[in-house]
């Protein structure tokens, strides 16, 4: 495996700029997730490691090799792309062993990586079978044990979920997990959804117009995000958003927006509220309860309660946040600390 650095990377298709200056380190052995909006750049950041984009400015180093100029076949690299892209006509065996006997390697070889892969991905019992008589998911399982036999230095992954439905996304996630522990590969993997990302990476990067907005653990940028836009994108539901004018009481010094996490808003008695807020939508999911609600100047605002609640569409309630978890962001939409923490109001 393999350790992987990008300096200054830049990605132009005619006069549009895609990727603004990339610099970024991996680690070997690290599960790095990069996330963003559709259109933020990430899949081209992805095929520009991968050799399949060639950069417009910038190096990229592998192992501590520069690679810039060399081909895709040449870096050492394993890509697990959204759609399947199996050989409809070969069995499973066939379609993990195939690179593997263009490269020449042997065949007692060939034979030993494909079963300790299938072994892994629990295809065992499916080596002789073509892809249409594979479910999705497991289709999904060839495709990644077809790179696995590779034993790449990097194995980059561009929304590999995207086809399957959601219980199958779940199963699979955990499954990459596993992998990722039990072989220990630095591995890249794209996704725009978050859930992915805060479950499965070391470290998350957030992309977005072309540029990276943070870099962190995924409860770094869960707890401390760097801007506005790190703040609104990681979490499920997003972060609430405020402008300060709104709320009452609460002094806000030079901030001029608080952000604060549906869980850290609770009910209150009105003598105590931070601010009112009518319920416009309630999800009962058994477990917990979200509320969707509107305040002052119709700012949405949304509410994560433990448990189940009797509270309905048009209520009125009062609510506090919980200092302790009280994000303040300046009007250029940064956080108001060079390294953003937990903000607690003045005492």
């Amino acid at each position: 495996m393999a350790g992987l650095e990008l300096r200054g990377i830049r990605k132009d298709y005619g006069a549009t700029a895609v990727l603004k200056g990339i610099d970024l380190s991996i680690a070997d052995g690290e599960f790095v997730v990069f996330v963003g909006p559709s259109g933020c750049g990430k899949s081209t950041l992805l095929r520009v490691i991968a050799g399949l984009e060639t950069v417009t400015a910038g190096d990229i180093h592998i192992d501590g090799t520069e690679v810039t100029r060399l081909a895709a076949s040449d870096r050492g690299l394993a890509m697990v792309f959204q759609s399947y892209a199996l050989y409809p006509h070969m069995t499973v065996h066939q379609n993990m062993s195939f690179a593997l006997e263009n490269m020449g390697i042997a065949k007692a070889e060939i034979s030993a990586r494909v079963d300790r892969a299938a072994r892994m991905l629990r295809l065992t019992d499916y080596l002789q079978r073509k892809p249409a008589a594979l479910s999705g998911g497991q289709r999904q399982r060839v495709a990644i044990g077809r790179a696995i036999v590779r034993d790449p230095k990097i194995f980059l992954f561009d929304e590999p979920l995207s086809n399957l439905d959601a219980e199958l996304r779940v199963a699979t996630r955990k499954e990459l997990a596993a992998l990722h522990a039990e072989i220990g590969g630095t591995m890249i993997y794209v996704t725009h959804d978050q859930v992915e990302a805060m479950t499965l990476a070391d470290r998350i990067v957030v992309l977005n117009g072309g540029r990276i907005e943070q870099i962190g653990t995924p409860l770094d940028l869960y707890n401390r995000p760097a801007n506005l836009f790190v703040a609104g994108f990681i979490g499920s539901p997003r972060m609430n958003l405020l402008p300060t004018e709104l709320v009452k009481g609460e002094a806000a010094g030079t901030a001029a927006t608080l952000g604060i996490r549906p869980e850290h808003v609770e009910p209150c008695q009105e003598a105590e509220a931070d601010l009112t807020v009518r319920i416009e939508l309630v999800e009962q999911l058994g477990g917990e309860t979200f509320l969707y609600t509107t305040g002052p100047n119709d700012v949405p605002l949304t509410i994560r309660c433990d448990g189940q609640s009797r509270l309905a569409r048009g209520d009125v309630l009062p609510v506090r946040f919980s200092r302790d978890h009280l994000h303040r962001f300046d009007a250029a939409g940064l956080a108001c600390r060079p390294e953003p923490l937990l903000a607690r109001s003045p005492s």
